[in-house]
């Protein structure tokens, strides 16, 4: 079969977790025979600095045109001027509301070998850490309007949360399946007690709920939700949230993990198309030094397996292929402990390759 990747490197280390995840995948298209064409293409710092924008408008519709989109990284030290216009994470926005992709699923699952990174106590680890966060991604706080006025001569800005029906009713819909799927216990986050988008959120919750009827839902104001994170993450299968507090939500649920280099996301709207990437940054202090964890974008693109081309059996392979090897105690540095192998991005991404 073949299929149509657009692929965009971006800043830092993304290039080099990029390298590693395509020689992964044009060894899973040799052994079974399909054939993955990759069209690279800029976009964040490096197209800012080449072309003054985070998302020129080839990019953009090269993506639209391919079958998934595969994203390393973006940002870094040299554009993170808060007061400047032309920021790199604006293509991670373009990217989500030029493609329609309004879910971001970010599994936050502890490897067993990777137990003793977690900062939590083995109680509170028990058996493992197994959690899906569905986001909302492109409504929310982080796409409403915004601004800045000078009231009773004070220089005041503002951001707007604002939801309709349809962007709570479609987000939280893609909850209930994803919890019907695992151990069907979906925990919905929101601060109803204040907001009134949140509000509205928990009634369609509510109202979604009864046609799911296997599945156990409760409601969680998000300060607790942080807490329970950390107190008893045992307790969540399944957490579906809104913009903002997803995006703080899923970072503490990776890191509680041990390392938010090994964690994949995928971003995904009504069709097969998606975007793939690490849910890490683009670490520019370890850029170009060969050091970089490339086991989060590897296992993003199993995610594109699975969930836009349909390829099961790959994405699983790939999956079994970095679990085997890290029993076999190979470390990049962010996950290393004493006893264990350490190795550098292409050596790891090697490793990968060879076990599948």
């Amino acid at each position: 079969m073949n299929f149509k990747v657009a692929v965009i490197p971006g800043d830092g280390i993304g290039p080099e977790v990029i390298d590693e995840t395509i020689n992964v995948l044009n060894k899973i298209g040799s052994k079974y025979k399909h054939n993955f064409e990759f069209e690279f293409l800029p976009a964040g710092g490096c197209a800012i600095d080449e072309l003054g924008v985070p998302l020129p408008d080839k990019t953009l519709e090269a993506c639209k045109k391919s079958d998934a989109v595969l994203l390393g990284a973006v940002g870094g030290p040299k554009w993170d001027n808060p007061d400047s216009k032309v920021r790199p994470e604006q293509a991670l926005l373009g990217l989500r509301g030029g493609l329609n992709l309004y879910c971001n699923l970010r599994p936050a699952f502890l490897y067993k070998p990777l137990k003793e990174a977690s900062p939590l106590k083995d109680n509170i680890i028990g058996d493992g850490i197994d959690i899906c966060v569905v986001r909302e991604l492109t409504g929310g706080i982080y796409f409403g309007e915004r601004g800045r006025k000078v009231i009773d001569g004070i220089e005041s800005a503002y951001d707007t949360e604002r939801y309709n029906v349809h962007e709570i009713e479609r987000i939280v819909r893609i909850g209930f399946d994803t919890a019907m799927k695992r151990k069907k216990k979906l925990t919905s986050v929101d601060k109803a007690n204040i907001l009134e988008s949140s509000r509205l959120w928990r009634s369609i919750v509510d109202k979604i709920a009864k046609d799911y009827p296997e599945v156990e839902v409760n409601h969680l104001y998000i300060d607790n939700a942080s807490m329970q994170l950390v107190r008893d993450p045992k307790q969540f299968d399944v957490i579906v949230t809104s913009n903002m507090f997803g995006d703080i939500l899923s970072d503490e649920a990776s890191m509680i993990t041990g390392s938010i280099g090994m964690l994949p996301s995928a971003s995904l709207g009504e069709g097969t198309l998606g975007m793939y990437e690490p849910i890490h940054g683009s670490a520019p202090d370890i850029a170009g030094k060969g050091v970089a964890n490339p086991l989060a974008t590897i296992l993003s693109s199993a995610m594109m397996l699975r969930y836009s081309f349909n390829l099961e059996k790959e994405a699983k392979l790939i999956e079994d292929a970095v679990l085997e090897v890290l029993e076999a105690g190979y470390r990049t540095g962010d996950i290393y402990s004493y006893g264990t192998k350490l190795v550098g991005t292409k050596e790891m991404g090697q490793l990968v390759v060879e076990r599948i």
